[in-house]
């Protein structure tokens, strides 16, 4: 790393909003931090009535907060003495995903133009869009008859929330905005493409991310599913082949040098190297120092759980989970992804649609909730309210709730529902130790692991493992710098390695919550109650009796009671 001072520009485009920030090369230390709300629809999600599975959001939102944070992130860093705007040396991105967006033969979104400038199809397709829930299952279908491997490095079933579903779904209901996209760019690659002025698709560099986690690419393949593949699901799909990602490259790499137009509108020196782009749980795991052995939980409103292992040693094919890639959050790694659909918005979903509450009633039922013990409540859910991300891979599925009573409060639920999820997550855990994959520790992140004492103590008792937040209140964006810090190079004043950046800027809180082991006892009950509705309720053709649920309930509870 070079001697003189330098600095980072990473941007963290979420479900609601765009951080930036700005890093201090050296410690990993934010000098300066803007955040901006999407302007779009509700919390910058657009919805259709008539389809509950439709979210999508306005891309140029996204070119927006760009102009909206970068500016301010940077004006509150010259407060700190030796900052200098010349210093910054580069750009990191990381984004939701798969978020991808229909553009035109000059990479521009087609919301840009005015006759899609209302048409939801011509949006940016959202994570969370589960629209294509049939495309998706045809997916699976045709390519566990052709293609088996293509389902082998992504759980064994491909996701309505990935990027073909939602292609495929477009060109099945819009044939309008599908003939008029030229290509579809995932919002991870979509950004470094406007920050670097690029007007030609093959000059993308599209990231190993969003391409191999979503969208079933593999060098061993050649890359994104053949032609004669999609040909079985569309002859139109397998058209625009030849216009889609044709190589794909880590988030250390350069995607792409800062533009002039962009330079003047951000303050940003001409020519800095912006790094390819990834997903945010991905640089968050990063940002988190994530590590083998070590697995990183960004808890949000929903979570994705990440690990890597090293691409030098055979990785066995874990059935359930998102995705194995190679390089995709450590090169030289495979990353391995997880997760579940809906965390932070089942309680919001309990909170403000059935209780009719506001934001401050979350931390009064978090201290009711504080009040009960394992078990007390007597209740037990399926954290399925959005779908099963892993091991299930089904949108299908729903939440339920079971063991209520006349004496049942909202607390008793709103602890049920937050048992419910660590039991999601234990589920995940237990699904890779199968495999061979083990964890010895687990770093959270997110506001969920900061503010909420009690959560973090259950899944610590459920998970039965010690559960340590990261230092870093914005792991997402620090990874999108540490990947700029690279990108940039030592000689300029970065790093040779992430290994290296992640030594010098990742840390950790003191606070960490440990197992109690009585607590752990009574959740290991809970829990096998729980994987016997998981697997009867989510499992084709499993069969369970469940004529003692409700009373085991009952006389956990009375235990807890006493």
């Amino acid at each position: 790393m070079s001697t003189s001072r330098s600095f980072v520009v990473g941007l963290d485009y979420g479900s609601n909003s765009v951080r930036c920030v700005v890093v201090d090369c050296r410690d990993g230390a934010t000098l300066g931090t803007a955040v901006w709300n999407y302007a779009s629809g509700d919390a910058g999600v657009l919805t259709d009535p008539a389809n509950p599975h439709v979210a999508r959001q306005s891309p140029l939102d996204f070119v927006a907060g760009l102009e909206k944070t970068v500016p301010k992130a940077l004006a509150q860093a010259k407060r700190t003495k030796g900052f200098a705007a010349e210093r910054v040396i580069g750009i990191g991105v990381d984004t939701t995903g798969s978020t991808p967006i229909p553009v035109d033969r000059d990479l521009q979104p087609l919301a840009a133009q005015s006759r899609f400038a209302k048409n939801l199809n011509a949006m940016a397709w959202m994570w969370k869009d589960h629209s294509g829930m049939e495309e998706a299952e045809r997916i699976t279908q045709v390519a566990r008859q052709h293609r088996p491997q293509y389902l082998a490095k992504c759980g064994g079933t491909y996701s309505s929330e990935w990027f073909f579903s939602k292609l495929w779904h477009c060109l099945n209901t819009d044939r309008k905005v599908f003939d008029a996209a030229y290509t579809w760019l995932e919002f991870a690659d979509f950004i470094p493409a406007v920050l670097a002025g690029l007007t030609r698709p093959e000059d993308v560099k599209c990231g190993v991310c969003p391409a191999g986690h979503k969208a079933m690419y593999c060098d061993d393949w050649g890359g994104l599913p053949d032609a004669a593949f999609l040909k079985k699901l569309s002859p139109t799909l397998a058209a625009i082949r030849p216009r889609l990602c044709q190589k794909a490259y880590t988030a250390d790499q350069v995607a792409g040098r800062l533009c002039a137009e962009y330079a003047r509108k951000l303050g940003l020196p001409q020519g800095i190297p912006i790094a390819v782009g990834s997903f945010d749980a991905h640089l968050g795991a990063v940002g988190a120092g994530v590590a083998q052995g070590r697995m990183v939980k960004i808890l949000g409103t929903s979570t994705c759980d990440i690990l890597v292992a090293p691409a030098t040693a055979r990785l066995p094919d874990i059935p359930g989970v998102c995705g194995i890639v190679n390089g995709s959050v450590l090169p030289g790694y495979y990353g391995i992804e997880a997760g579940q659909s809906a965390v932070g918005d089942i309680f919001n979903w309990f909170v403000t649609y059935l209780c009719q509450g506001q934001p401050g009633l979350h931390a009064e039922l978090t201290k009711q909730a504080a009040a009960l013990r394992p078990g007390q409540t007597g209740l037990l859910a399926l954290d399925w309210n959005n779908g099963n991300r892993t091991i299930l891979v089904d949108a299908r599925l729903s939440g339920l709730l079971i063991g209520q009573t006349l004496h049942t409060t909202r607390a008793d639920i709103y602890r049920a529902l937050i048992e419910a999820t660590a039991f999601g997550a234990r589920r995940i855990l237990d699904r890779l130790a199968e495999y061979g994959v083990k964890v010895n520790e687990v770093v959270n992140c997110g506001g969920i692991a900061e503010k909420n004492p009690v959560l973090m103590q259950i899944y610590a008792d459920v998970l039965r493992r010690k559960m340590r937040i990261s230092g870093s209140s914005q792991t997402c964006a620090l990874g999108s710098a540490i990947m700029a810090m690279v990108a940039a190079g030592a000689e300029a004043g970065g790093y040779a390695t992430v290994e290296a950046a992640q030594a010098a800027v990742c840390s950790y809180k003191d606070t960490a919550y440990t197992p109690n082991a009585a607590n752990s006892r009574v959740y290991n009950e809970l829990y096998a109650l729980y994987c016997e509705l998981h697997d009867s309720f989510g499992v084709k053709g499993a069969t369970f009796d469940h004529y003692n649920v409700m009373k085991k309930l009952m006389a956990i509870r009375q235990r807890a009671s006493a």
